[in-house]
């Protein structure tokens, strides 16, 4: 059965779909010894050789979905050109898995891993609208005007923040700290510090609790575990 050759990347574990067209864009990817550049291209997993960057990529049949608690110091990319650690340093499996989304480097919490590229591509559109919990401290005492900014939605450069869920979790008025819980069902790029920001407070710890309905509370930083099939598909509802 054919498939598309960026489908058949990311479904693989190599990298998700849409960086697979910037590879296949760039060159680094091979059919039959060939060089492909031409998106659409539609290959037969069966028979056909796929290479990636000249490294013969297996057609994984054993899908694994992960759910690790990410530690602070660990950058989300695969390849780090700065030879920073890599959060799949800390998964340690004879499949390939990729990342579904990202977290900064200075930011803990829950991420999601697989070498099911549909699965992937799904949890990660914008119209699924996943819910992510995050705890946030931030310097200052934040005031319930501000926090009803945030649940309003702030404007963060070039975009406009959706409405959200906001609240003051922790006041300490002695080390002029602020802990608050935002939970948003977007993705934009460091848009957590961003709204606080534009608010006026600085973030100084933040921590990703919750994908969806999946808690990392149980995982210790640094450790990961399984998604059960039930966990999945709930995912996939949304």
């Amino acid at each position: 059965m054919e498939e598309r050759l960026q489908k058949f990347l990311s479904s693989n574990g190599v990298c998700s779909r849409r960086k697979a067209e910037e590879y296949i864009l760039a060159g680094k990817v091979k059919v039959n010894g060939k060089e492909v550049t031409k998106l659409g291209t539609k290959i037969n997993p069966e028979t056909d050789q796929i290479y990636f960057e000249n490294k013969l990529i297996s057609n994984e049949t054993n899908k694994v979905y992960i759910l690790l608690n990410k530690p602070i110091g660990y950058v989300t990319t695969l390849k780090d050109q700065f030879n920073r650690n890599s959060v799949i340093d800390l998964i340690k499996i004879k499949q390939k898995v990729v990342p579904a989304g990202r977290l900064d480097m200075y930011t803990s919490g829950a991420l999601i891993f697989s070498n099911d590229g549909d699965f992937i591509y799904k949890i990660t559109h914008p119209k699924h609208e996943i819910s992510k919990t995050y705890q946030v401290t931030v310097k200052g005492i934040i005031t319930l005007e501000e926090i009803e900014k945030l649940k309003n939605g702030v404007d963060i450069g070039d975009y406009i923040t959706k409405k959200c869920e906001a609240k003051i979790m922790k006041i300490d008025k002695e080390k002029d700290i602020s802990r608050v819980e935002l939970v948003i069902h977007e993705g934009k790029n460091r848009q957590v510090r961003h709204m606080c920001e534009a608010i006026g407070k600085k973030v100084l710890a933040l921590h990703r609790s919750k994908i969806g309905s999946l808690s990392v509370k149980d995982l210790k930083l640094g450790t990961w575990r399984y998604l059960k099939k039930s966990e999945v598909d709930m995912l996939l509802k949304n």
